[in-house]
């Protein structure tokens, strides 16, 4: 008597559940996603009256090109320096302190650009508490005998918003000047040249391509910022772009003055990656030996000591003790008052919302992207990280566009069903400033979340195939629980960022909603700075959660 012969099942396969069409197809409908405000931006600027262009190349578009491009110059200038300059000294040289400087630099990651020139506005005001000492111990008695330069100028600008985004040059630098071989430092040594002719002829040639990273980064924030500039007078381009959309309500004109922004974006982004064309180099094959940093005597160490500290103490320990008294002075005065609650409430709801929507999103392009390796997939995630170089305000109006055109179709066929006006879907419940925040944020999240998922051996990936596992539930049992560290990371970085985020919820917030960002401006355009003291030290006590995951990290790399 024959036994049958088992027949061979198929092993479940993905397509039962979700197939990799499937995640392909959400894949490219992200990527069109991140699309639709550049080419809403573009319909919107060709299809304008043909009398605004010629008035904004005449009137706007030069004095506002002159002044970005005078801003980006001077900040890149500065935040190269400072940035490179702390990251060697902290690397290189050890001095009193130096452990401790070390994530100290970092601090004005958390004070957003705005919050510091609101903060010096008042500090250094001619009538103010800073000017009145100097002018008591010069023995002069008026603000006409003597008083500084004023700060709502150019240098003043390029000096503030220099003192808030120079670590984003720090933290790319320093992690090159870590990586590198301490014997290419000892063989120049041994050649001849001094501590800093190894710095300048070989460990500065070496970090280029990471002073040029951090740089562009620091520069994409110059271009986002609408705050600073128009509170320290500096129109530039993206000030513009508010003044003629919300000021003229010109969305025409607003259009072609953010198309022509846009261009200056993907002209950095050009600049950056001619910068690093040529950062591939080689070292040994086995681990390079670091630089271990030389003890320096008592009183050169404290000049480093001194000269870590500038940046830190005017770039954080200034504005951060201005807000903590003019908020206790103002809690005192009149306690806390409700609207900073309802505003504390409004910002953690949509910036929850924001992160949530990007996560899902870059979640789904990184996820797809290893589950599918090809050109075309790979291209999607790089389109998805549009959006971050794009500045707040430019990719607001992009936004907007589509968006109106989704409620007046909605609020039509309300209209055709019930006899009755619905209103404004997306824009009255807030949803196009998350669309926004998601879109603006979403690089942060793919980039977080590809990086937890190259941590993953791709043999666990082929094991539960085998086994008949769908992508979906490979995702849910492997690769979110094993990336859940980096997910949360991403999670925290981008809510800080929607927090500060001000442009865009400038221009996408529903009427009478306000944000702790909208509130602080709308009282620094006022000039009640003390009003707004609770809710920038809101902000910038929020924002030290980054600063504090960035400085765990840089501890765990040593």
């Amino acid at each position: 008597m024959s036994l049958p012969q088992p027949t061979a099942e198929p092993l479940a396969h993905p397509v039962r559940h979700f197939s990799l069409a499937g995640w392909r197809m959400a894949a490219a409908a992200i990527a069109l996603f991140a699309l639709m405000p550049i080419a809403a931006l573009a319909w919107l600027a060709a299809s304008g009256p043909d009398n605004v262009w010629p008035h904004l190349m005449a009137n706007v578009l030069p004095r506002a090109t002159w002044n970005t491009l005078l801003l980006l110059g001077g900040v890149g200038t500065l935040t190269g320096l400072i940035g490179c300059g702390a990251a060697w000294l902290v690397t290189a040289y050890d001095f009193p302190l130096r452990r401790h400087m070390e994530w100290a630099l970092l601090l004005p990651l958390a004070v957003p650009t705005y919050i510091v020139a609101y903060a010096y506005l008042d500090i250094l005001h001619p009538v103010g508490l800073f000017q009145g000492v100097i002018r008591t111990v010069l023995g002069y008695d008026s603000p006409r005998d003597f008083r500084l330069p004023d700060i709502r100028s150019m240098s003043g600008c390029i000096l503030v918003m220099s003192l808030v985004l120079y670590p984003y040059v720090y933290i790319t630098t320093r992690a090159m000047f870590m990586t590198q071989a301490a014997n290419l430092i000892e063989i120049s040594r041994t050649l001849g040249c001094s501590y800093f002719g190894a710095f300048r002829r070989v460990a500065l040639p070496l970090a280029r391509p990471a002073i040029a990273v951090g740089i562009s980064l620091a520069l994409m924030e110059t271009l986002n910022d609408i705050g600073a500039s128009e509170f320290l007078g500096i129109r530039t381009l993206t000030v513009s772009i508010y003044s003629q959309w919300v000021n003229r309500t010109d969305l025409a004109g607003a259009s072609q003055i953010a198309l022509s922004l846009l261009v200056l974006v993907v002209l950095l982004v050009a600049l950056e990656r001619w910068a690093r064309r040529r950062q591939n180099y080689a070292l040994s094959a086995q681990r390079p030996r670091r630089l271990q940093p030389l003890k320096l005597p008592l009183g050169r160490g404290l000049l480093a000591l001194l000269a870590v500290s500038v940046p830190v103490t005017f770039g954080f320990v200034f504005p951060a003790l201005y807000l903590v008294s003019s908020a206790w002075r103002r809690i005192e005065f009149i306690g806390i008052s409700p609207a900073i609650i309802r505003e504390t409430i409004n910002t953690v709801v949509i910036s929850a919302a924001g992160t949530a929507l990007a996560l899902l999103c870059g979640l789904i392009v990184a996820f797809a992207a290893r589950l599918i390796s090809s050109r075309l997939t790979q291209s999607f995630t790089r389109i998805a990280l549009v959006g971050y170089a794009v500045p707040g305000t430019v990719l607001a109006i992009g936004i907007l566009y589509p968006v109106t055109l989704f409620d007046r179709g909605f609020d039509t066929v309300w209209h055709a069903a019930t006899g009755g006006t619905f209103g404004l879907l997306l824009l009255g419940s807030g949803t196009a400033l998350v669309l926004a925040y998601s879109l603006r944020f979403m690089a942060i999240s793919t980039g977080g979340i590809e990086s937890g998922f190259s941590r993953i051996p791709t043999s666990l990936d082929g094991a539960a195939r085998t086994l008949g596992a769908s992508p979906m539930r490979m995702l849910g049992t492997i690769h979110i629980p094993l990336s859940r560290t980096a997910i949360a990371a991403a999670a925290i970085l981008i809510f800080v960022d929607c927090m500060k985020e001000l442009p865009a919820t400038l221009l996408l917030r529903p009427l009478n909603f306000e944000t702790l960002a909208t509130h602080l401006y709308g009282e620094a355009a006022r000039g009640t700075y003390e009003d707004a003291s609770i809710a920038a030290l809101l902000i910038v006590l929020v924002g030290m959660l980054p600063v504090a995951i960035l400085s765990r990290i840089g501890r765990s790399d040593r």
